[in-house]
C-alpha cells in the first residue's frame, strides 16, 4: 500500500467517525495517538484513531463501522495494564469520560457502576456503608471498573473469593453483533439465545463437552482454586448453567476480546476498619514462608512476602527500620496485617499476632502497631519495591513488572528459582515480592528493547520462565495482571491442548471476525510477545525514569482537556524518535500541537508527582520548556518586574478598578468583550469573566508590641479582593489580623511588605532569574522582619507557602543560612496550633464544603485544614473528587477550558449537596471553583472570622 492510499484511507476512516460521534468524539492528530500509543506495559502500539463514545448507541455504532472497513477495536479505561491489552493499531475506543456514573444499592449490598469510574472513587461512594469493592488492586487509586473486570483482578486482601468474578451480580454487555443484554433481567437468558442463539447453543455445547470430561473438569476447578488470569474464566462452564451467566462471567478477565461491557452490579465485602499490622524478618524465604500457612489459618488477611533483593531495594528510604539493613544475604521479610470490624476485636488481633510470634523464628522482634501513621510507613516498604527499582534504572531502559503463582507449599523454593533465573540471563536488579497467602509472586527486573540482542535476551528469559512455572511447579503465568500479549503465545502451554481449544472456540463465538482486540489472551504466532515492545528513548532528565504506569493521570487537572503526564512523556519520547530517525515535518507537527496541549495548559501543581511510583513532577518538565521559549528580552522584562513588582501590584489594582467601574457601568461583556479584542493581537491580557475580582482594601493596621508571628500576605491577598457577590469587608488580611487579636496572639504586617513575592508566579513561566530574585529578595526581607528568625512567619495563601517553603536551592549561600533559620508556616497551621484553642465559637455554618489546593495536599495540611472548618461547622465535606482546580495562578483566566475541565466532576458533587459554606485557601483557586460550581468560595479564615465574633 502506497502512502497516497494509506493517507486516503486514514481520512474516509475518520470522516466516518466523525459523522458517527462527531468531531470532538473522535481523534487522529498525530499528538493525540501518539499518546495513546502506550499502556502501562512494555508494548507500544499506534492506534489509526482513538474515539470516545458517549452512549451505548455510539459503541453499537463502532462496531458496525468496525465491521465494514475490517479494522478492529479495542476498548481502554485508565490504560493501567501490564501485559499490553489496550495498545491497537486500529481504533482505540476509551471509555471513560461520559462512563464514570457510580451508584449505591440496596443500602451499600451492592454497587452499580459505570467501565470509567475509578475503583478508589467506588469504595469512596462506599465508605459511609461501612464496605467496599472486592477487588483491591495496588493500581485501585488509578485503575477504572472498566479494567478491574476486564483483567479480573484481585490485590493484596483479596485472594480468590472477593476478585470481580466472585463479587460480580450482573452485567449489561454489548456484542459485536449490536445486541445488548442485562443479565439482571428475569428474562435475560432468553433473551441471549433469541438474539444470539449461534453463541447462547455453543456455549452450552462446550459446557457439556466439559462436564462429560471429568478430568478437565477437575484441572479447572484445581486452576482456579489460586489465583490465576491466564486465558479465559472457563471456570464459568463449572461454575454456571445458563448461557448467559456463562457468557457474563467469561467476559471478567477477557480483556476486552468478546464484548463491551457498559455496566456492572457488583456485590461489596465488609471494609475492616480495625488493622494491626506487623512486619516480621526470618534468617531465610524458607522460614518466612513456613509462616505463611500459619499467619493464613489464623486469619490475616494480608500476608507480602519480601525476599532479601526486594527488601535492599528500599533499606536506604527515609523511614525503613534500620533492621532491615542489618539483614543477612539470604533474609526475608513478611508484611502482615490482621483487620477486624469492630474495635472490640482490637485486642484479640494483638493476641493472635503475639501468639503466633512465639511460635516463629525471627532475627528481629516484630513490629506489631496499631497507629495508622506506623501502618501506613510499614506498607510503604511493601508499596515502595517497584519504585525503587524504577527509579535506580539506567536511562532508556524500561520496567518490567511480571505475577505469577506457585503452589504455597513450594514458595520459597520456587522465589530462589527466580533469582537463579534473573542471573542467569543477567538481569542483576530483578527483586522478588508478593501475595504470599494466595502463592503470587510479583518480580521487577529492567532492561532495553533498543536493540536486537536485547530482544533475544528478553525471548530466552521468557522461555525459561515458561518452563519454570508450568513444567517446574505447575503453576499459573498469570496470577492477576491478565494475559495480554506477553502470555497469549503460552496459554496453550500452561492449559493443554483440550483446555485451550475451549477457549479458541470461545473467541470464535463471541467475536467470529476476530476485530475485537486481535492477538490477545488468543494469539498463534509464538514470537507474538517480542513484537511492538516500546523502545524507550533517552529524552529530559525530570522524565526519563518515568515507566507509563499512568498513575498520575486521576491528579492531572488537564487530563480532560488536552494531554495528561504521561501523554506528554509518551509525546516527548516520541520527539526523540523522529529525531533519530530524520524526519523534521513530523517533529514540527507534534512540536506545534504540544505548545498548547503539552506546554500552555500543564497547571505545573506537582500533584502527579504524589502519585507517581517513581516521584517524577512533569511540571519540572514544563518549566523547563517554557523557559526555552523565553527570548534574552522576555527573561530581562521578567527580571525587571520581579525587581519592580512594588509596580506590578499597583497596575494591577488599578486595572482591577478602573475593570470593575466598567463592569458596573456597562456590565460584564463590554469587558469580556474588551480583552477578547486585546488578546487576539497577541498581548496576554487575561480574558474578563463574571468572577473577576474587585481589586483589595488596603492592608490593616497592625503593630508589632507583643507580636506572635509575622504575618506576610502574599501578593494575591494584597491584589485580588472580594469576588462579586461577596462582602468588601472584611479582606482576607483583616479577618486575619482580627482572629489573631482575638485569640490574644496578635500578628504584625511589614511596613514594607508592598513588591515582595514568593516567586511562584515567575517559577511556573519558566522564568528562573526572576524567580530566583523574587524568592531570595523575600527571604532577606522575611529574615528581617522575623527579627533574625525569632518570630514565626505565617503566610495566608497555602501555594505561597509552598513556593517559599520550598526554595532552597534558588538561594544564595547566606540566604541559605537565612533559610534555615526561619520558621516559616502557613495560616492553616498557626491558625491550628495557635488560635483555635483560645477562640469562642459564637456561631457556625450547618455545611460547609472544603477544596484542599495542591499545595495543602504536597505539605499534607489536609487534616488540619478539616480541623480548623469543622470548629466552625457542624457538618463538613471534602469532595470525593477534588483535586487540582487548574486555576494555576494565571492558567484559569488564558486558559478557562482548563479549569472548566478540571472542576466538572467536583462541581456536580457540591451543587448536589446541601450547604451554606464553600472554602479554601487560595483566592485564585476560590475564584476557579466559584466559576465551576456557582457558589462562592471564600478563605476559611473568613469562616472562622464570621464564627468567633462575639
Amino acid at each position: 500500500m502506497n502512502d497516497r492510499t494509506r493517507a486516503s484511507e486514514a481520512t474516509m476512516l475518520i470522516e466516518r467517525l466523525v459523522a458517527l460521534v462527531g468531531r470532538e468524539r473522535a481523534l487522529d492528530r498525530p499528538i493525540e495517538r501518539i499518546a495513546y500509543a502506550s499502556d502501562a506495559s512494555f508494548y507500544r502500539r499506534i492506534p489509526q484513531a482513538v474515539v470516545r463514545p458517549g452512549t451505548i448507541a455510539d459503541v453499537q455504532a463502532l462496531f458496525s463501522l468496525s465491521h465494514a472497513l475490517g479494522v478492529p477495536l479495542t476498548f481502554r479505561a485508565a490504560g493501567t495494564s501490564l501485559s499490553g491489552q489496550t495498545v491497537t493499531d486500529g481504533i482505540l475506543v476509551e471509555a471513560v469520560r461520559d462512563w464514570r456514573r457510580v451508584r449505591v444499592e440496596d443500602g451499600g449490598k451492592t454497587v452499580r457502576v459505570q467501565p470509567g469510574v475509578i475503583g478508589a472513587r467506588v469504595n469512596a461512594a462506599l465508605r459511609p456503608f461501612g464496605v467496599r469493592i472486592g477487588p483491591d488492586p495496588a493500581s485501585i487509586g488509578t485503575a477504572m471498573i472498566g479494567g478491574i473486570l476486564a483483567n479480573n483482578s484481585s490485590g493484596m486482601c483479596c485472594g480468590v473469593t472477593e476478585n470481580a468474578y466472585h463479587t460480580l451480580e450482573s452485567l449489561t454487555f454489548l456484542l459485536a453483533s449490536g445486541t445488548v443484554v442485562d443479565t439482571a433481567a428475569p428474562s435475560a437468558d432468553a433473551i441471549f439465545h433469541e438474539a444470539e442463539p449461534a453463541l447462547a447453543q455453543g456455549l452450552l455445547q462446550l459446557k457439556a463437552e466439559i462436564d462429560a470430561a471429568p478430568a478437565l473438569r477437575d484441572r479447572i476447578r484445581a486452576k482456579y482454586r489460586t489465583k490465576n488470569t491466564t486465558g479465559y474464566s472457563i471456570n464459568a462452564f463449572v461454575d454456571y448453567d445458563t448461557a448467559v451467566q456463562i457468557f457474563a462471567h467469561l467476559l471478567i478477565g477477557s480483556e476486552g476480546t468478546l464484548a463491551f461491557i457498559a455496566e456492572a452490579v457488583l456485590a461489596t465485602v465488609p471494609d475492616l476498619p480495625v488493622k494491626y499490622t506487623g512486619l516480621l524478618l526470618f534468617a531465610d524465604l524458607y522460614a518466612a514462608c513456613e509462616a505463611i500457612v500459619p499467619l493464613r489459618d489464623a486469619g490475616a488477611r494480608a500476608v507480602e512476602l519480601m525476599d532479601r533483593a526486594s527488601l535492599r531495594a528500599v533499606e536506604d528510604q527515609p523511614g525503613i527500620p534500620a533492621a532491615i539493613k542489618r539483614l543477612g544475604p539470604a533474609a526475608a521479610g513478611l508484611l502482615v496485617e490482621f483487620q477486624a470490624a469492630n474495635e472490640d476485636r482490637r485486642a484479640n488481633l494483638a493476641a493472635t499476632a503475639g501468639e503466633l510470634e512465639r511460635r516463629l523464628t525471627l532475627v528481629e522482634p516484630a513490629r506489631f502497631t496499631h497507629d495508622p501513621v506506623e501502618q501506613a510507613q510499614l506498607w510503604r516498604i511493601r508499596q515502595g519495591m517497584f519504585p525503587s527499582v524504577g527509579a535506580v534504572r539506567a536511562r532508556g531502559t524500561t520496567v518490567i513488572i511480571e505475577d505469577v503463582a506457585f503452589p504455597v507449599e513450594r514458595l520459597a523454593d520456587a522465589a530462589l528459582d527466580l533469582n537463579a533465573l534473573f542471573r542467569k540471563h543477567g538481569y542483576d536488579n530483578g527483586i522478588v515480592f508478593g501475595h504470599a497467602k494466595d502463592g503470587n509472586l510479583h518480580f521487577v527486573i529492567t532492561q532495553s528493547f533498543n536493540d536486537a540482542a536485547a530482544v533475544a535476551q528478553y525471548a530466552r528469559f521468557m522461555d525459561d520462565l515458561v518452563h519454570l512455572v508450568v513444567d517446574g511447579y505447575a503453576g499459573a503465568l498469570k496470577a492477576e495482571h491478565g494475559t495480554g500479549r506477553n502470555v497469549a503465545p503460552f496459554v496453550e502451554a500452561e492449559w493443554g491442548a483440550e483446555a485451550y481449544s475451549i477457549m479458541t472456540r470461545v473467541k470464535a463465538l463471541a467475536d467470529p471476525t476476530g476485530l475485537l482486540n486481535p492477538g490477545v489472551i488468543i494469539n498463534a504466532d509464538p514470537l507474538a510477545h517480542l513484537a511492538d515492545l516500546k523502545r524507550m528513548p533517552v529524552v529530559e532528565e525530570e522524565i526519563d525514569s518515568c515507566i507509563e504506569c499512568g498513575f498520575c493521570e486521576p491528579k492531572c487537572p488537564s487530563r480532560d482537556v488536552t494531554l495528561t503526564p504521561r501523554q506528554r512523556i509518551a509525546v516527548r519520547r516520541e520527539i526523540a524518535r523522529l529525531t533519530a530517525r530524520g524526519t523534521p515535518e513530523a517533529i514540527a507537527g507534534l512540536e506545534n500541537d504540544f505548545a498548547y496541549m503539552g506546554v500552555d495548559t500543564c497547571a505545573v501543581d506537582g500533584l502527579c508527582a504524589t502519585a507517581c511510583p517513581v516521584g517524577i513532577d512533569t511540571g519540572r518538565l514544563t518549566k523547563r520548556l517554557r523557559r526555552l521559549r523565553h527570548s534574552p528580552a522576555a527573561n530581562a522584562r521578567a527580571r525587571w518586574l520581579a525587581d519592580h513588582f512594588g509596580l506590578v501590584e499597583r497596575a494591577v489594582r488599578i486595572g482591577l478598578r478602573g475593570g470593575s467601574v466598567v463592569r458596573s457601568l456597562f456590565g460584564d461583556a463590554v469587558m469580556s468583550r474588551a480583552t477578547r479584542a486585546i488578546r487576539k493581537v497577541g498581548l496576554g491580557v487575561p480574558a474578563w469573566s463574571a468572577d473577576v475580582p474587585r481589586a483589595a482594601r488596603r492592608l490593616p493596621r497592625t503593630t508589632r508590641h507583643d507580636a506572635q508571628a509575622v504575618y506576610f500576605p502574599s501578593c494575591v491577598s494584597r491584589v485580588l479582593g472580594a469576588l462579586p457577590g461577596e462582602p468588601a469587608e472584611p479582606s482576607v488580611m483583616a479577618a486575619f489580623v482580627a482572629l489573631a487579636d482575638r485569640a490574644g496572639s496578635p500578628v504584625t504586617i511589614p511596613g514594607d511588605v508592598a513588591g515582595t513575592c514568593c516567586g511562584v508566579a515567575f517559577a511556573s513561566k519558566g522564568y528562573d532569574d526572576a524567580h530566583r530574585f523574587a524568592a531570595n529578595r523575600a527571604i532577606e526581607r522575611l529574615w528581617r522582619w522575623s527579627d533574625a528568625g525569632r518570630l514565626p512567619v505565617v503566610i495566608d495563601t497555602t501555594p505561597c507557602t509552598y513556593a517559599l517553603s520550598t526554595c532552597r536551592g534558588q538561594l544564595s549561600a547566606e540566604n541559605q543560612r537565612r533559610f534555615d533559620g526561619l520558621h516559616i508556616m502557613d495560616a492553616i497551621t498557626f491558625v491550628h496550633d495557635q488560635l483555635l484553642s483560645r477562640l469562642i465559637i459564637a456561631r457556625g455554618r450547618e455545611s460547609v464544603v472544603v477544596h484542599p489546593v495542591c499545595s495543602v495536599t504536597k505539605l499534607g495540611l489536609g487534616r488540619q485544614l478539616e480541623t480548623v472548618v469543622q470548629a466552625a461547622s457542624r457538618r463538613v465535606t471534602v469532595p470525593t473528587t477534588a483535586g487540582c482546580c487548574g486555576f494555576a495562578g494565571d492558567r484559569g483566566f488564558l486558559f478557562p477550558e482548563l479549569t472548566e475541565t478540571a472542576t466538572r466532576e467536583e462541581a456536580v458533587e457540591v451543587r448536589a449537596g446541601d450547604h451554606d459554606g464553600y472554602v479554601a485557601s487560595s483566592r485564585t483557586c476560590e475564584i476557579g471553583l466559584t466559576r465551576a460550581t456557582s457558589r462562592l468560595y471564600r478563605s476559611y479564615i473568613h469562616l472562622l472570622e464570621e464564627a468567633s465574633r462575639v
